[in-house]
C-alpha cells in the first residue's frame, strides 16, 4: 500500500510503498478514502528526532470503509463507513489524560497512508451527512473544540464567546458548535478575509490582532466575554484578562504564537478569572461531539483537497497559515 513516511526531521515525508497491515485481535482494518493534516503533524515534523529506520507514517485524524476484522471482533461491521477516534489511552480520569495516553499518528503509525488497522473501540460509525472528506476534518479538532466549550468552559446558550485566530479547524470547529449552541460568537485573525469568511459561517463580527488597537476596539463594540477560546498562546494571551468578564473562562489549548508572556496577576484573581489548559478529549466526549455535530448537522470547513502524494504540497499551503479550515487528503 501507498503510505506518506516520516523518516527524517526537517525533511519532507517520504510517499512510498510499505506492506500491508493485517488485523489483529480486537483490531480492524480499514481502508481509509480520506485523511486531515493538524497542526501536530507540522510540529513533529520539526521537533521530533527521526523516528526508526522504517519511518513512521503520520496523521491523526481519517476515515474509511472497514475491510476485514481481526479475531473477536464482529465479522458484520466489514462494510461500514467508520470515523476514527484518534485519543488513544485516555485513562479512567475524565479530568486529565494518563500517562499512556498518546494521539494516533506519533508514535504509532497513523492515516496517511491507503490502510490502517487500529483497536475496534477507536472506530465509530460515520455520520450520514458527512462525506469522508468532511469525517475526516473532523475527529481531532471537533473533539478538542468540544471539550473546550462544553466540558472545560461550560458553555451556556446566550453566552459572549471570543475565539482568537479562526482560521484554523478547530477554532472553526469552536465557532460552529457555540454558534449551533446559541451562542453570540465573536473573532479574531491576523487577515481581514478570514474574519469575513467567519462572519459567514455564524460570527458577529471579528477584529484583526494586527492592529495595535485591537484588544481595545473588540472591547469597545463588544464588550466584555463570557467565555474566550484560545488557540495561540503568544504574547496577546494577556489581553484576554481585560477581554473577559468577571467570573468569566478561558481556554487554550494551542501555541502556535509561541508561549504566554507577561500575565496581570491582579486581573487574575480579582476578576476571579478561570483558565483553562486542554487536550484532545475522552471517549465519551468524543461520541457526544458526534452525537452533537449530527444534532446540528455541522459540516467542517474545508480549505483545500490533496492527494496523499502530494502530502508535502499539502503542509507547504499549512505553513503558509493562510488557510481558513481544514487541509485534507484525498486517498
Amino acid at each position: 500500500m501507498k503510505a506518506a513516511l516520516f523518516k527524517e526531521k526537517d525533511a519532507p515525508l517520504l510517499v512510498t510503498e510499505v506492506p500491508k497491515p493485517l488485523p489483529g485481535k480486537g483490531q480492524v482494518l480499514i481502508k481509509l478514502h480520506a485523511a486531515a493534516l493538524n497542526h501536530r503533524d507540522l510540529w513533529i515534523q520539526r521537533e521530533q528526532a527521526s523516528p526508526s529506520a522504517n519511518g513512521i507514517i503520520l496523521g491523526s485524524d481519517g476515515s474509511g470503509v472497514i475491510e476485514d476484522v481481526g479475531e473477536d471482533v464482529e465479522e458484520e461491521i466489514i462494510g461500514q463507513e467508520v470515523v476514527i477516534n484518534p485519543s488513544i489511552g485516555w485513562g479512567k480520569n475524565p479530568t486529565v489524560q494518563a500517562d499512556a495516553f498518546k494521539i494516533l499518528g506519533f508514535p504509532d503509525s497513523g492515516t496517511f497512508s491507503e490502510h490502517i488497522v487500529i483497536a475496534r473501540k477507536q472506530v465509530v460509525e460515520k455520520p450520514e451527512h458527512l462525506s469522508f472528506e468532511e469525517a475526516a476534518a473532523t475527529p481531532l479538532s471537533a473533539l478538542t473544540a468540544y471539550r473546550a466549550l462544553f466540558t472545560k468552559a461550560r458553555l451556556r446558550p446566550g453566552e459572549k464567546v471570543l475565539i482568537t485566530g479562526v482560521g484554523g479547524g478547530a477554532a472553526l470547529w469552536a465557532l460552529q458548535m457555540a454558534a449551533s449552541f446559541q451562542a453570540k460568537v465573536f473573532v479574531t485573525s491576523g487577515h481581514d478575509t478570514k474574519i469575513q469568511k467567519a462572519i459567514s459561517v455564524g460570527a458577529l463580527a471579528g477584529h484583526n490582532y494586527k492592529q495595535d488597537d485591537w484588544a481595545e476596539q473588540l472591547k469597545k463594540n463588544a464588550g466584555g466575554f463570557d467565555v474566550i477560546v484560545d488557540t495561540a498562546g503568544g504574547r496577546h494571551f494577556a489581553s484576554l484578562l481585560d477581554l473577559v468578564v468577571p467570573g468569566g473562562r478561558i481556554v487554550n489549548f494551542g501555541r502556535t504564537a509561541g508561549n504566554i508572556e507577561d500575565l496581570s496577576t491582579r486581573s487574575l484573581y480579582w476578576k476571579q478569572v478561570s483558565i483553562f489548559g486542554t487536550t484532545m478529549g475522552t471517549e465519551d466526549e468524543f461520541l457526544s461531539m458526534l452525537d452533537f455535530v449530527h444534532k446540528h448537522k455541522i459540516k467542517p470547513v474545508i480549505d483545500k483537497i490533496f492527494t496523499l502524494g502530494e502530502v508535502n504540497e499539502a503542509f507547504r499551503h499549512m505553513e503558509e497559515g493562510r488557510q481558513f479550515g481544514k487541509i485534507v487528503l484525498k486517498i
